[in-house]
């Protein structure tokens, strides 16, 4: 934390908050990177004052730039440490009895020296002192045996004098070894500063996709919650419409039984009333004064019953029901059943596509909304206002936007086969080819011409196996950032998932360029 707390205090720059490059001061006594300097007083150039960024300090005339050079040693030491003489190991040559750590070393004498044999060694210029080494041949031309002052920027070696002035480095364009080193270095803390960024880049997406890969045993359990009481819910909706069946049969039954005992109670009674007659008619038969027979009350329509006709037609009509039930009111009770079964969707998703509605505003003259603004059929010359938001082309975006949560919104393309479906941000171009869905990265599609694929940003990939079904499901993970598309197959297959960090609404996009696509509901049967 120490270290942390030096480094932003002492070696970064105020503007770019970055480690200095190539370090200058203010006569304020304040530092900056020259780069970044220069920008803040080229912006302020013409306002007829030129001022500090750190301490607001005033001049009219454009402050000169002085190199600090200290803090370019200190920022050069942060950023490539040498190592200590204890990590060298190099000793001094001269102390043959007892071995001493050597604090620089001659080119000239291919000597390396302690600081006691340092002070009595010569000082003539071409005993070239460099910092402790064992590899003091490097240092020198291998072929004119001269220390390497020079380095040729042609052949990017290191060359002595004798290199640059006769030899076959003759002509060449060379720089000193100080200067050489210096813009290597510059070149250095760029790759180097470069590098920094794009590891703190790669270590947000990791930790970017730590946080979404964390975030997934939450979702799942919440998915397992949201299937565990769905599958509760329909177990109970599935006893429910048992016992309302069984109570139909039950019902039914009932009603049927009485029908029969009814009847029969009511022909036992005519039977009754028969074998009275009967009788009576026997007695008749069994008188033998005429006078008094044909003088009796009763007469011949003892073979006569009220409601024979009637009887038959009931017993017919029991006989020919052989008792059997009325199977199209269980129908009709069991056909809830599948209502229970379509809340399977309804149960996952969070929003249906009943709330997904097209934006006619938005619909290229080549294309007709349906009244519903469920529909969008490829028709020409629609004569629709020219806007601002209107598509050049047949193609059309939702009124609904989504900013997070998970939705998802199906279509039926039956009706077409030339189409692309998808989502997309509302700043999509309007204009021009590049108004395509799937065409820039602000939208995403699902793409129908002669074959199948998927698109973004100008990128096709085309997609494997073979589709069968008019019908595909659209799915959205805004937080999750993922997109997906399915084919409503039986199974339901997973074509293409795209995954990208939304950052505006998102908007259902349609385009239809033959035929009609319909957005449908979950529970379209």
């Amino acid at each position: 934390m120490a270290s942390a707390d030096v480094r932003k205090e002492l070696l970064d720059c105020s503007v770019c908050l970055n480690i200095y490059t190539d370090p200058v001061t203010l006569r304020c006594g304040h530092n900056f990177c020259r780069v970044c300097i220069d920008q803040v007083l080229d912006t302020q150039e013409g306002s007829g004052v030129y001022s500090c960024p750190e301490c607001r300090g005033e001049s009219v005339e454009r402050p000169v730039l002085i190199r600090n050079i200290t803090l370019c040693n200190i920022v050069e030491s942060f950023l490539f440490p040498q190592p200590t003489q204890d990590e060298t190991g190099v000793f001094c040559t001269y102390c043959v009895d007892s071995p001493v750590l050597a604090v620089k070393s001659c080119l000239m004498c291919e000597a390396s020296l302690c600081n006691k044999h340092l002070r009595v060694h010569s000082k003539a210029p071409e005993h070239v002192m460099t910092e402790p080494t064992t590899s003091l041949e490097n240092k020198k031309c291998s072929v004119h045996k001269k220390v390497l002052e020079y380095f040729c920027i042609k052949d990017s070696v290191c060359v002595c004098v004798s290199c640059r002035l006769d030899g076959e480095h003759q002509g060449h364009q060379v720089e000193i070894l100080d200067e050489a080193s210096e813009k290597k270095k510059k070149r250095l803390r760029n790759v180097l500063q470069e590098l920094i960024t794009k590891r703190e880049e790669t270590e947000r997406r990791v930790r970017s996709l730590q946080q979404h890969r964390d975030k997934i045993p939450g979702k799942s359990a919440h998915v397992k919650e949201v299937v565990s009481a769905l599958v509760r819910d329909i177990i109970g909706q599935l006893g429910d419409l048992e016992r309302r069946v069984l109570s139909e049969i039950s019902r039914q039954e009932e009603q049927i039984s009485l029908s029969f005992s009814d009847l029969l109670q009511h022909l036992k009674s005519k039977t009754d009333e028969m074998s009275r007659r009967i009788h009576r008619i026997e007695e008749m038969c069994n008188i033998t004064d005429p006078l008094t027979l044909l003088q009796d009350s009763d007469g011949v329509d003892f073979c006569k019953t009220k409601g024979d006709d009637e009887d038959i037609e009931t017993h017919k009509k029991l006989l020919h029901s052989d008792g059997e039930l009325d199977v199209t009111a269980i129908s009709q009770t069991l056909h809830t059943l599948s209502d229970i079964v379509r809340r399977v969707n309804r149960g996952i998703y969070v929003q249906e596509s009943a709330d997904i509605l097209l934006d006619v505003n938005t619909a290229g003259n080549c294309l007709q909304i349906s009244g519903d603004l469920k529909t969008a059929s490829y028709s020409k010359n629609q004569k629709h206002p020219e806007t601002a938001e209107r598509f050049q082309h047949s193609q059309v975006l939702s009124s609904t936007s989504f900013t997070s949560g998970q939705h998802s919104w199906e279509v039926d393309t039956q009706g077409s086969d030339d189409w692309i479906v998808g989502m997309g941000y509302a700043s999509v171009k309007r204009k021009g080819d590049r108004s395509f869905i799937g065409q820039t990265n602000k939208s995403w599609g699902l793409d129908r011409k002669k074959e199948y694929c998927v698109i973004h940003d100008t990128k096709k990939t085309k997609l494997p196996g073979i589709i069968v079904s008019n019908r595909f499901r659209i799915s959205l993970d805004y937080e999750g950032g993922q997109l997906s598309f399915y084919e409503l197959c039986e199974p339901i297959r997973h074509l293409h998932t795209f995954t990208a960090t939304f950052t505006e609404p998102l908007h259902a996009a349609l385009g239809v360029f033959k035929g009609s696509v319909k957005i449908t509901g979950l529970d379209m049967e």
